[in-house]
Formats: structure tokens, C-alpha cells, sequence
């Protein structure tokens, strides 16, 4: 027996339509994805044109934004365009007979006059941290078989030059991989080779071996320098009580002064325990942030400027516009709708994604405007206990926007201050009340533990309840968990790992 049946609902269902999701999208972006994303958007909608890369005659009407006026003054209209049998629309008008037979002479090189100048883009070939390595190694006196296996080692250091690869792994790797045989006796020998190579700690396996492998190379350098053999001591024989700062049991155990111990501690900390970084940082990508907001002051008043490039002078194509002009006046027939929606899509497409630039424009002046009439106080004085307890729905209620759009421009701008360029999530911060019942930021909070950090006797730190009785006589009643917290959000270890001699 079928018991299926229709039945009827009602509910209530929140749709984004394409313009507002084009519109949260472009505001998340950063300001130099967002040139990209507009480079992006012309390549695909020919309708769209950059006001500076093209050529029209200031005095004619340009499309800057799209209009609030229901279409009254829209470039075309719906019913305007009659389409007739009797006409064609002939598109040689725009293309001549041999574009149409042939295309090939886009892809040809010898349509340039000869004053035209020969210009080949240069190939950059850059040197890689392997590469340097194998070159040096190269000058060591090796077999083919000893090559082979220098290469393999070098080939599988990680970013900071160590060798994570067990020498027994590496023997089956290059039986398998290679099909080279070889034992472990002769790639620990040459391992050691390798590790002879610049930066002195190259290929080392663990920080241990990286630490001692730089004192040998001082050692040998300069063979009269006891502090050398206290620092290879210390590391070899105290390695455990060295990363814990357990000064005290080092002194007891090796039985030397603190003067000396303190000399060789600081002979330690001069090496390098990451020896790729050093040689590999000419190769590595070097990232420039670009300020959305630059904020000034001037006779005492917050000025706010957003930067220029965040609002490009965009337009819909005026040939477009004109294209559809001609195909409104003319009686065309109907093969030619196609063509004419194909148009009118693309205007109605550019001029959506202008306006979300627009509107993208006046969302982060308005949010960056909220932010700094909260925090004027810090903008006048540069001083970041004077930031104040600020969330997203502080900025949201103040613009009147929603919470995840202030998210959005807070976790992915930029501004110039003053006194730094900082992410906008600088500036949002907790609240807690202090002795007085008045509501601070928890980032004032944090530079008094910053500061008191600081200041502190290195050789007896302070622990996280004396930090806690610190910014209790300073007004501000914390528990102890929350120090720790505090602590470990700005960096700062505990008090036996700061301890210094």
C-alpha cells in the first residue's frame, strides 16, 4: 500500500544573492590580492576598463557606478531592443575579412616594423642551498660511488640543515631508489664529509650534534681558546641540564666557576642552531606588508586616509555600451539575441562588480574610522596602555554593520600608524575591571607584565605568582593561571628558563 502524499510547509530560508557574495569577497581580500582580483575580473569581462589604461575624450559621460534610480537612467533598456527578420547585423563592420579567415598572425613574431625594439625577457637563474652545497662538495676528493651518496644526504636536509634520515633509511633508500649498494659504515663516512661543508653544523642530526660540530670548527680555528673546550664540554657531558638552565648543577658537576661557566654559556649562544638559514636567506621570498589605512596626526587630531589603490576608477567599457546602443537602434533579427544578452550580461556584470568595489571602499573607511574614534587615545600618544577594551561588536554596533563583516576587514588589513604598521586585530581586546572598577584592556595588562619581565633580576627571574602580586600593587587583581596565560600569549617563558648568569 502507497502511503506517500503531498504536503505543504512554510519557512523561512536566507538566500545571499551573487552580488553580496562578490561583495564579502572582495572585502576579506588584502589590498594587493585585490589589484589582482580586479586584473582578474577585466581579463574575463571585457565590458570592464580601467579609467588610467585607456584613452577617451574627458568631456564624454563615462559609467563610474551603476545608478539607485531602478533603471530609469540606465544605458539601455529591455524594451528598446526590437528584433527584426527583415535586417542583419553584419559583424564585419568590426572585424575585416582576413581577421576572420586567419588568426594566425597573432601568434607570429615577424609583424613588427624594424624599428621595433627586440626585447626578450631574462631567464633568472638562481642558485639553490643544495646547489652551493654540492658545488663545495665536489672539491673533496671522492669517489663516484662517495658522490652519489653526498648528494642523497644533501639532497634530504630540511629547510634549516638537518638531516632527519636515518643512516640505516638512507643505505635501503639508495639500494631501492638508486639501486646503489652501500652499507652504513660508508655513508656515517661520508656524513661526515658533508658535515665538514659551510655552514659549519650542516647535516647534523639532532641540535646536539649541530651545536658540537661548530664548537670542533672554532676549536680548530683557534686551537688556544679554552672557552671552546668548556662549551664542547657542557654540550657533550650537560646537554639536558644546558637546555633546562640548570646553571647551578652544571657549575657543581664540571666544577668550575661561574665566571668561566658564564663565558662558555655565552660562547654557546653565539652559534647558530638553524646553519641553513644563514646561507639560504638570499633565496628565500622576502614579504612587504602594504597598508590599507595610513593614520596621521596633525595639531592633535586623528587623520584617517585609505589608500588610493583600494579604490580604482573603474568603468563599463563605452564601446560596449555603444555596441549595445546599435543593437537596440538597429532591426535586427532574432539570431542575433544571443549576442545582445551576451552584452548586456557583461555590462550588468561590470557594473555589479564595480559598484562591490564601492561599497567594499566604504565599508573599511567607515570600520577603520570606527576603530580609530574608539581608540583616539592611542593614536594621540602612541602609548598601548591607552588602548581600550574594544570586540567586534563594539565596532559593529557603532557602524551598523554585522559582526562577521567587521571580521572580515579586521583579520586581513592593514594600517600605518605613527608608530608602526599593525593587522586592525591590534586593536580588539578583552576587558577586565580593575581595583578602581574601571574597564581595561587586557593589552595593558600585558605590557605591565611586558615591562615587568623586562626589568626583572635575570639571575633570579620572577616567577608567575610574584608577576601576579606585581600587578596587584599596581591595581590590577589577577589570578595567577591568568599571568601564566598572559605569559604565554606574549612569548615569554617561565621564570627558570629566563634565568641567566
Amino acid at each position: 500500500m502507497n502511503n506517500q502524499r503531498l504536503t505543504q510547509t512554510q519557512r523561512q530560508e536566507l538566500k545571499l544573492s551573487p552580488q553580496q557574495i562578490q561583495l564579502m569577497k572582495l572585502l576579506q581580500l588584502p589590498l594587493i590580492e585585490l589589484e589582482q582580483r580586479i586584473k582578474e575580473e577585466m581579463e574575463i569581462n571585457p565590458a570592464l576598463e580601467d579609467v588610467r589604461d585607456t584613452d577617451y575624450d574627458e568631456n564624454e559621460p563615462t559609467v563610474d557606478e551603476p545608478n539607485d534610480d531602478n533603471g530609469e537612467n540606465d544605458d539601455y533598456n529591455d524594451d528598446e531592443i526590437d528584433f527584426n527578420k527583415d535586417d542583419e547585423f553584419d559583424f564585419n563592420d568590426y572585424w575585416s575579412e582576413e581577421d576572420l579567415e586567419d588568426y594566425s598572425y597573432k601568434l607570429q613574431a615577424n609583424n613588427y616594423s624594424g624599428d621595433d625594439d627586440d626585447f626578450e625577457a631574462p631567464i633568472v637563474n638562481e642558485e639553490t642551498f643544495q646547489d652551493y652545497l654540492n658545488q663545495q662538495l665536489a672539491y673533496h676528493d671522492l669517489t663516484d660511488k662517495q658522490l652519489e651518496i653526498g648528494q642523497y644526504i644533501i639532497g634530504n636536509l630540511d629547510d634549516n640543515g638537518y638531516l632527519n634520515r636515518p643512516v640505516a633509511n638512507i643505505v635501503d633508500d639508495m639500494l631501492f631508489t638508486m639501486n646503489v649498494s652501500t652499507t652504513e659504515e660508508e655513508v656515517a663516512e661520508v656524513l661526515r664529509i658533508v658535515q665538514q661543508l659551510d655552514p659549519p653544523g650542516i647535516a647534523a642530526r639532532d641540535l646536539k650534534e649541530c651545536l658540537l660540530i661548530q664548537l670542533k670548527r672554532l676549536q680548530e680555528d683557534n686551537p688556544y681558546h679554552n672557552d671552546y673546550s668548556l662549551a664542547m664540554t657542557i654540550v657533550k657531558d650537560c646537554f639536558d641540564e644546558f637546555t633546562k638552565k640548570h646553571y647551578d648543577k652544571i657549575a657543581k658537576k664540571l666544577e668550575v666557576s661561574n665566571r668561566d661557566l658564564k663565558v662558555a654559556l655565552d660562547e654557546i649562544l653565539k652559534l647558530n642552531p638553524k646553519p641553513a638559514d644563514a646561507s639560504s636567506s638570499s633565496t628565500k621570498n622576502i614579504h612587504y606588508i602594504t597598508p590599507d589605512f595610513f593614520v596621521y596626526v596633525r595639531d592633535g587630531k586623528v587623520e584617517l586616509s585609505l589608500d588610493g589603490r583600494n579604490a580604482p576608477e573603474l568603468r563599463v567599457s563605452k564601446s560596449y555600451l555603444k555596441m549595445l546602443e546599435e543593437f537596440s537602434n538597429s532591426k535586427d533579427n532574432r539570431s542575433k539575441q544571443e549576442a545582445v544578452q551576451f552584452v548586456k550580461q557583461k555590462i550588468d556584470s561590470a557594473k555589479w562588480f564595480i559598484d562591490a568595489i564601492n561599497q567594499r571602499q566604504n565599508t573599511l573607511y567607515i570600520t577603520m574610522k570606527a576603530i580609530a574614534d574608539i581608540q583616539e587615545e592611542y593614536f594621540l600618544t602612541g602609548d598601548e596602555t591607552r588602548l581600550k577594551p574594544m570586540i567586534l561588536k563594539d565596532v559593529a554596533d557603532k557602524v551598523g554593520l554585522d559582526i562577521s563583516t567587521i571580521s572580515r576587514v579586521a583579520n586581513s588589513k592593514y594600517v600605518q600608524t605613527p608608530y608602526g604598521t599593525h593587522l586592525l586585530k591590534f586593536f580588539f581586546s578583552e576587558g577586565i575591571t580593575n581595583e578602581e572598577g574601571e574597564e581595561v584592556s587586557t593589552r595593558e595588562i600585558k605590557k605591565i607584565l611586558k615591562d615587568a619581565v623586562e626589568n626583572e633580576d635575570k639571575a633570579n627571574p620572577m616567577t608567575d605568582e610574584q608577576l601576579m602580586f606585581v600587578l596587584k600593587e599596581k591595581g590590577y587583581p589577577i589570578a595567577r593561571r591568568t599571568v601564566a596565560k598572559y605569559r604565554e600569549q606574549l612569548g615569554i617563558p617561565v621564570g627558570r628558563m629566563r634565568k641567566k648568569i
